[in-house]
């Protein structure tokens, strides 16, 4: 308790934590960073050659460059719900779960932690493959703070579902069971490559109901200076479906939901 410094926060206690859920995924970079760059370059080979000479430009640029910010951006939220949710099913496979749940940490405190270490890894994703996309397709980032913020905002909200889906699941096939059949749905029918607006209204407006949706077009806006809505809204949006998901894994950690035995 002596760790407990500027009113009721473990700040001690936090950093470690923050610490390792930063240095679990930089310890295996080959995993975390290298191979999504690989996958994302392997979209962007695959489609262009695929589709791109024949799909002609969408919202006046050319496919290449469109699908370019929704790779990264699919990357990058792939990326960080799977950060904090193998750490935590990891965890309780293993019965190692209790070495984050006995130090005094709050619940706040233990969502921040793992949020780091999910927000950490989804920027290197992002700047990893940026850096790609700047040096073979000369893409300059139009609007860098706004593309910087969805990829920050896009890392903490699935970091956030991450922490829901690994508290829930048990096992490794329920965590793969959350990941196949809700967040892959969610990064590959949010506008990731192709504009809404070519879809019939009643899949445009499902796509619009996506959280998902509005990250992916922010980061698009940010990096082509293109979207299918409003940056702005995409941030109110983004941030309130940040802070609600954060909510429930707070409830749930406060709750010791499928936690202890």
């Amino acid at each position: 308790m002596g760790s407990r410094r500027f009113g009721r926060v473990n700040w001690m206690g936090l950093y470690t934590l923050c610490t390792r859920e930063i240095q679990r995924f930089m310890s295996v970079w080959t995993q975390t960073v290298l191979a999504p760059l690989v996958t994302a370059g392997l979209f962007m080979m695959i489609f262009s050659i695929a589709i791109g000479p024949r799909r002609g430009e969408v919202m006046g640029v050319d496919f290449t460059t469109f699908i370019a910010p929704g790779i990264l951006m699919m990357t990058v939220i792939q990326n960080a719900f799977a950060n904090t949710s193998s750490s935590i099913v990891i965890g309780k496979v293993q019965g190692n779960i209790v070495d984050t749940l006995m130090p005094p940490l709050s619940p706040a405190e233990m969502v921040i932690g793992y949020l780091a270490g999910a927000v950490g890894r989804g920027t290197f994703v992002a700047l990893s493959i940026g850096l790609g996309l700047l040096l073979f397709l000369g893409i300059v980032p139009q609007h860098p703070l706004w593309a910087l913020t969805f990829v920050v905002l896009g890392s903490a909200l699935l970091g956030a579902m991450g922490m829901v889906a690994g508290i829930f699941a048990n096992k490794f096939d329920q965590m793969a069971a959350i990941t196949n059949f809700i967040v892959t749905p969610l990064a590959f029918l949010s506008g990731t490559f192709y504009s809404v607006e070519a879809l019939p209204p009643g899949l445009r407006e499902i796509t619009h109901a996506n959280p998902v949706f509005y990250l992916i077009d922010g980061v698009r806006y940010g990096v082509i200076g293109v979207s299918d809505s409003s940056p702005v809204l995409g941030l109110a949006i983004a941030v309130s479906a940040t802070f609600a998901v954060s909510a429930l894994a707070w409830m749930m950690f406060s709750r010791g939901y499928r936690l202890k035995a």
